[in-house]
């Protein structure tokens, strides 16, 4: 186990089998607007209060791009960038001294549990260029979505962001270049987003993909993904934003761990 001296390491987000369709892919954020380049509030308050019986995760309550996407604020009017596969399926990291013992074995379970499902490995940093800084700053779960370049940060929140394995495993899922499941282009024809009940300030949080930027991978819709958000994600008013149009026995939006379709995703971006 490694830890940075002195240093805070950032992480990527992401939560859908809609991933980066090309190993370099320009992805046009415009659709975001403004909301995309807000600036981290180191006062947010809402993550520290969140529990395990919540009816949305953490990572829903942030005030970022579907409320854990991070893109980091850039020139003016410069609202493309462009996200990379990790090479060889290696992603270096760096992790926080902020975080104690119990935090970081978490953590490091998280990075077992992709080391067993598939070939993604995440490796102390050496001296390679590109990696992610995982800290735990007093502002939520976010990460932002593929490589980057360069150092690029993943913040856990403690305790908040730590609770649950899958909350972790969501936000490295950011990393490697996945979205949001709800996000997905071919949504509509497995749930239902009442966009009445959503807060104003989040309707951008439910626009779907477009099909020629991202793929699926011939992989079905999961309702049970660890990318998938909660039923009552960015409500405004305690009401079902999400409806599954099929009857789902299990929560929508688990935090569990890896549905047997994330596993088939990550492998198919990198492990075929």
């Amino acid at each position: 186990m490694v830890l940075a001296k002195g240093k805070i390491v950032p992480l990527v987000v992401a939560f859908m089998v809609v991933v980066l369709a090309e190993e370099e892919f320009d992805f046009d954020l415009s659709q975001y607007g403004e909301e995309l380049y807000e600036r981290k509030q180191s006062e947010k308050q809402l993550v520290g209060s969140s529990d395990e019986d919540d009816t949305v995760n953490p990572e829903e309550l942030g005030s970022f791009v579907e409320g854990d996407i991070y893109q980091p604020l850039v020139l003016k009017n410069a609202y493309k960038f462009k996200s990379k596969r990790w090479k060889n399926a290696v992603v270096p990291y760096e992790i926080s001294e902020e975080f104690n013992i119990f935090d970081v074995l978490k953590i490091q379970d998280a990075f077992n549990t992709f080391k067993q499902k598939s070939c993604v490995r995440f490796v102390p940093r050496d001296s390679q260029r590109d990696y992610i800084s995982i800290e735990g700053s007093w502002n939520g779960c976010w990460s932002t979505v593929g490589r980057a370049g360069g150092k690029q940060i993943l913040n856990l929140q403690s305790s908040s962001c730590l609770k649950r394995a899958g909350t972790i495993l969501h936000e490295l899922m950011h990393v490697l270049g996945f979205f949001h499941e709800h996000t997905r282009y071919d949504r509509d024809r497995y749930v239902n987003v009442n966009m009445q009940n959503v807060k104003p300030d989040s309707v951008t949080n439910f626009k779907k993909d477009r099909q020629d930027r991202a793929t699926t991978y011939g992989i079905g819709y999961d309702l049970g993904s660890v990318m998938h958000y909660s039923t009552m994600a960015f409500s405004r008013n305690g009401s079902p934003t999400i409806v599954p149009k099929i009857k789902y026995p299990e929560k929508i939006g688990q935090r569990n761990g890896f549905s047997t379709k994330d596993i088939q995703s990550i492998n198919k971006m990198y492990c075929s």
